[in-house]
């Protein structure tokens, strides 16, 4: 689950959200998409089915690493595109719940207890499954690469003791990133 430079930069579009709603109510007409911004949305949009991808909101860093809104959506689900700090393709879709969470873990708080759902239909890629926080795998370590999934987040501590964790999953199975931690999820490959 890549979420290192995007996510933390969701704490930043979650806390000024109120500035962005402001803002964006005062343009009468919001200026076209541009090529960047298109094909952010599109890489976005590869992170979940269409049926939530094409009404979901599509957000991204800007050049200072401030989140900002490249679609509006209503669904309920936001979309953010692949992070290219990492070596694989990872763009991810989460419900409200799992962006609450993602809030969370960008400032370094706890959680609330409430389930939240992520997509990462074309995969991604983590420095570490132990450390929440790392941006490079450790010396001879490899980034921990998992194919399609869904991750669940927010979840009770005895929801994941029944899946494995570990520095190095098999991801091809379910299995626990950041155990142990107070950001620990399931990893639930889809294909």
């Amino acid at each position: 689950m890549t979420i290192s430079k995007t996510a933390m930069s969701i704490g930043m579009l979650l806390l000024s959200g109120t500035a962005l709603a402001a803002s964006s109510m005062m343009s009468a007409k919001p200026a076209a998409p541009s090529a960047a911004d298109k094909a952010a949305i599109a890489s976005a949009m590869l992170a979940a089915p269409a049926a939530i991808s094409s009404n979901a909101t599509v957000v991204a860093p800007d050049a200072t690493g401030k989140m900002r809104i490249l679609r509006k959506g209503a669904n309920g689900f936001t979309c953010m595109p692949d992070d290219p700090s990492s070596p694989g393709v990872d763009p991810m879709c989460a419900d409200k719940p799992a962006m609450a969470w993602l809030d969370a873990w960008a400032a370094h708080k706890v959680p609330a207890k409430q389930v939240g759902f992520i997509y990462m239909l074309a995969g991604g890629s983590d420095a570490s499954n132990t450390d929440p926080y790392a941006t490079k795998p450790a010396a001879g370590a490899n980034w921990v690469t998992t194919a399609a999934h869904v991750m669940v987040v927010g979840a009770d501590t005895a929801f994941y003791a029944a899946y494995p964790g570990g520095a190095n999953p098999d991801t091809s199975k379910p299995y626990i990133m950041w155990a142990g931690t107070p950001y620990q999820h399931l990893m639930a490959p889809v294909k």
